[in-house]
C-alpha cells in the first residue's frame, strides 16, 4: 500500500527525507549530503597522499590551500570545485538551508579564485620541489582567500549547529536516532568552532605563529574542521544513525 506524504511523521521532515522512495527531488538532496560529506572528509587525506605519491613529500604543508601550488593542485581544484557546485545546488528544507549552502558554495568558489599565499617566491625552489607553481604576490588577494575560508567553514558549521539539529517533536518524543544524529551534528559543528578560532588566533598574532609552523597547526585545524563537517553531512544523509 502506498503511503502520502501525510502518513510521515513531521520530524522525519527535518532529517529523514528520503524515506519517500518515489520522490526524486528528496532521494537526489540525500545523495547530495552524503557526497559533500565523502568529498569533505577525502580533502585532506587525498591531497596528502597524492603529493607524496608525485613529489614524494612527507609532511603536511602549511595548509590545505597551499596544495594549490603543488602537482596535486588540480586535485585541490577539483574537489573544491565539486563541493562549490553541490552546495549551490543544495536546497533542504527550509530557504535558510538554501542561503546558507549558497553562501558557503559562492565562497568555496572565491578559495579558487583567490590562492592563499605562494609556497615559494623563487621558481624552481630546490628546498621545496614539490612547488611547481609561482603567483604574483598579493596581500590583498591572500586576505580575500581567508575571509572566504572562514564563511565558507562557518557557514557549514552554522548548518551543523543550528539548522541540521531541527525537529517538529519536542525532546521527549524524538527517535533516539535523532537525538544521536543531533549529538553528532553539535560535535562536529563545536569542534569546527574551535578550529576556526585557533586558526583566528594564529592570524591575529595571539598564538604563536613558530608553533603553529612547526607543527603544521593550521593545516590540522583546517583538517579537523572539514572532516567534522564532512561527518556532520554524512550524517546527515543518513548514512548512519538512521531511524528504523
Amino acid at each position: 500500500m502506498k503511503h502520502s506524504i501525510r502518513d510521515v511523521p513531521a520530524d522525519n521532515f527535518t532529517d529523514q527525507d528520503n524515506l519517500l522512495p518515489d520522490d526524486i527531488l528528496i532521494t537526489h538532496q540525500a545523495a547530495l549530503r552524503k557526497l559533500v560529506g565523502i568529498l569533505g572528509m577525502s580533502l585532506p587525506i587525498l591531497l596528502f597522499i597524492s603529493l607524496f605519491l608525485f613529489s614524494g613529500h612527507r609532511a603536511p604543508l602549511d595548509s590545505i590551500s597551499h596544495y594549490y601550488y603543488t602537482r596535486s593542485g588540480t586535485l585541490f581544484i577539483i574537489v573544491v570545485s565539486l563541493l562549490a557546485i553541490f552546495l549551490l545546488v543544495y536546497k533542504g528544507k527550509e530557504p535558510i538551508d538554501l542561503y546558507l549552502s549558497s553562501v558557503a558554495g559562492i565562497f568555496a568558489i572565491c578559495l579558487l579564485l583567490f590562492p592563499t599565499g605562494n609556497i615559494t617566491d623563487v621558481c624552481c625552489d630546490r628546498e621545496k620541489r614539490y612547488a611547481v607553481t609561482v603567483i604574483a604576490g598579493s596581500g590583498l588577494r591572500v586576505w580575500v582567500h581567508y575571509f572566504s575560508a572562514a564563511l565558507f567553514l562557518g557557514c557549514l558549521a552554522f548548518m551543523s549547529l543550528f539548522l541540521f539539529t531541527k525537529s517538529d517533536k519536542p525532546g521527549p518524543l524524538r527517535t533516539r536516532g535523532k537525538i544521536m544524529r543531533n549529538r553528532v551534528y553539535r560535535t562536529c559543528g563545536i569542534l569546527m568552532m574551535i578550529a576556526l578560532a585557533a586558526i583566528a588566533l594564529n592570524a591575529a598574532g595571539i598564538l604563536s605563529d613558530d608553533i603553529f609552523s612547526r607543527y603544521h597547526l593550521t593545516f590540522w585545524m583546517e583538517t579537523l574542521a572539514v572532516e567534522g563537517f564532512g561527518i556532520s553531512w554524512l550524517v546527515k544523509g543518513e548514512t548512519i544513525f538512521r531511524d528504523r
